[in-house]
């Protein structure tokens, strides 16, 4: 084993303890900036916010080719505590923080298509405001508005929400809106609605909102951020790629980039689950305990966050559970259908012919967090790929991401609701994947225009994840310090990764302080250092009951042998 990486040696800051703009940094980097300068509204809050109900921001305005937008509600509303919902879909959903006084905006865009629905948009101003917006991205295929008010992606529960701590956020439904019955992906079916999707709702609607806080506020933003997680996380890379003037900061947590890859591995790893295929969730239970068993202790300690995925094929074979021809009921090993589903789901999907930026496949995924519990869209196989029944051909049972596949089979690449999926071929739809690819993937490795203009990037993939897989953000990290350079890329871009981390931060700790990070590496020109990822539960004050040092790809923590076991200070990050 290699020595631990020096830069991780020293002690790790807390950002929460030190001041939440005081950074996690440990290295000088771009000259500092001056600190963004906010307005306070005062006794006017009140009425400065309801004389934006009616307002307009004409399409003129808008950087792209967009129908004007309209201000429909404007609400001033009291601080609040935060609170704790008894149910949710994921833990941080059902957190609502702290918020201040504010204006709660509703507005909408108008389509240029009459055919197409309007984009809808919520921009959330701060009584004291720092100067800063936070834009936040969706998640799924959206078609629900985002709020603004929740705690963003990775966030620290114990930190103050963005709207506490002076920014203005800002959300949006990407441009179409969910209806009971219809598929999640019909919308797909209108031009305009995809194009929508895919990258210009969330361009315009930050237009809009600049346009509104200098109406409030009489002045625009000096710095502008965007976070998003999953689909939202696509959302933020192709900020990035696509629009690099629009964003100074942006933190991507596992980000479905290769969208047209890990939809079609998606339907594929769904399908060979069918009949004698598909795994139970006893089955995946005792798979994942199998899988912990073998490299649990690779990390210097036994305490079921398998730090070292990539390291644990070489000490885990899923070979080793078959079991021959025993029936698809067995819950101890595999019979030859269910090993296949196995490593079919470990393998790339390779196409015929490249998608945009030259990408040829979608990466395989990997070990650890199989047996996630299945809480909602949160665990391991249970939620994301098995499911609790087995799926069937018209894309029912089986997991999330079949589900999502299938739908995106039909209503995106053979834009047909009725097709046959049972000879669907890439190969067959070629033009189609092709167009759809060069809209929805964020793929590009030239991230030149973003860094030239100072702009920083910070990557979170949870190496847990079987949403999507974490190992296509790491490849992807890896073509931009190809395409630009080692140097060039640390200049600008940071990829972390966690172990043993589902989708949505479950199953070890996921949190961490990113964008303090990340807008003290803006603002004060500091390059992040070490960040301390947190395990909390669900009660104020979110005392963490375990922290890990979050590592810089490809390194991981690894206990140094002595010291507080759940404590961050006791390990250090490695690379074997």
């Amino acid at each position: 084993m290699k020595a631990p990486y020096h830069r991780y040696a020293g002690a790790i800051v807390s950002v929460a303890a030190a001041g939440w703009l005081a950074g996690c940094a440990t290295a000088p980097g771009d000259a500092p900036r001056q600190a963004p300068q906010g307005r306070a509204l005062g006794a006017q809050g009140p009425s400065a916010c309801a004389a934006l109900k009616g307002a307009r921001v004409e399409a003129a305005a808008i950087g792209i080719p967009s129908g004007a937008a309209a201000v429909e509600s404007a609400e001033w509303l009291a601080a609040t505590p935060v609170q704790v919902a008894p149910q949710g879909a994921t833990p941080a959903g059902r957190i609502t923080p702290a918020a201040p006084a504010y204006c709660k905006v509703l507005g909408r865009i108008a389509p240029r298509d009459p055919l197409a629905p309007p984009i809808l948009f919520q921009v959330n101003l701060p009584a004291q405001w720092s100067g800063r917006s936070l834009q936040l991205g969706g998640g799924g295929f959206n078609g629900v508005l985002t709020s603004g008010q929740g705690l963003p992606p990775a966030w620290r529960f114990d930190q103050p929400g963005p709207l506490a701590a002076g920014f203005v956020t800002v959300g949006t439904d990407s441009g179409h809106q969910n209806k009971p019955g219809e598929a999640i992906q019909a919308f797909a079916l209108n031009d305009e609605a995809f194009e929508n999707f895919a990258h210009a709702s969330y361009k315009k609607v930050r237009d809009v909102s600049v346009a509104l806080m200098q109406r409030l506020y009489g002045k625009a933003p000096e710095r502008m951020y965007f976070m998003g997680s999953s689909e939202g996380g696509r959302e933020a890379m192709t900020m990035a790629q696509r629009y690099p003037d629009a964003f100074d900061g942006i933190v991507a947590r596992v980000p479905v980039l290769n969208w047209t890859g890990l939809l079609h591995a998606s339907a594929r790893s769904g399908q060979v689950l069918a009949g004698q295929g598909w795994i139970s969730p006893a089955l995946a239970k005792h798979y994942g305990e199998a899988v912990l068993a073998a490299w649990d202790a690779a990390d210097g300690l036994k305490d079921g966050i398998g730090a070292d995925p990539v390291g644990c094929p070489q000490k885990f074979d899923p070979a080793r559970l078959a079991c021959g021809a025993t029936g698809a009921g067995a819950t101890t090993c595999l019979n030859p259908a269910q090993l296949k589903a196995v490593q079919t789901l470990y393998a790339p999907y390779v196409f015929g012919f490249p998608l945009a930026n030259g990408v040829t496949q979608y990466p395989g995924w990997g070990l650890s967090g199989e047996a996630v519990p299945a809480a909602g869209p949160t665990g391991g196989w249970g939620a994301w790929w098995s499911g609790g029944a087995e799926p069937k051909p018209d894309g029912t049972g089986g997991g999330i991401a079949y589900g999502f596949g299938f739908g995106t089979l039909r209503y995106v690449f053979a834009r047909d609701p009725k097709a046959d999926l049972t000879h669907y071929t890439p190969e067959r739809h070629r033009a189609r994947v092709e167009q759809v690819s060069a809209m929805m993937d964020a793929t590009n490795p030239d991230l030149s225009a973003f860094a030239r203009r100072g702009g920083k990037l910070i990557m979170l993939e949870y190496l847990g994840d079987f949403a999507q897989s974490p190992y296509a953000g790491i490849g992807y990290y890896q073509s931009v310090v190809q395409r630009m350079g080692a140097a060039r890329t640390g200049g600008f871009l940071r990829l972390y990764t966690a172990p043993s981390v589902d989708h949505v931060g479950s199953g070890a700790p996921g949190n961490a302080d990113l964008m303090g990070a990340l807008a003290a590496w803006v603002e004060q020109g500091r390059m992040p250092g070490m960040i301390e990822l947190v395990e909390q539960g669900l009660q104020a004050p979110f005392i963490p009951s375990r922290t890990r040092p979050l590592c810089e790809w490809p390194y991981w923590p690894r206990y140094r042998g002595t010291g507080d076991v759940n404590s961050a200070a006791s390990f250090a990050c490695v690379r074997e």
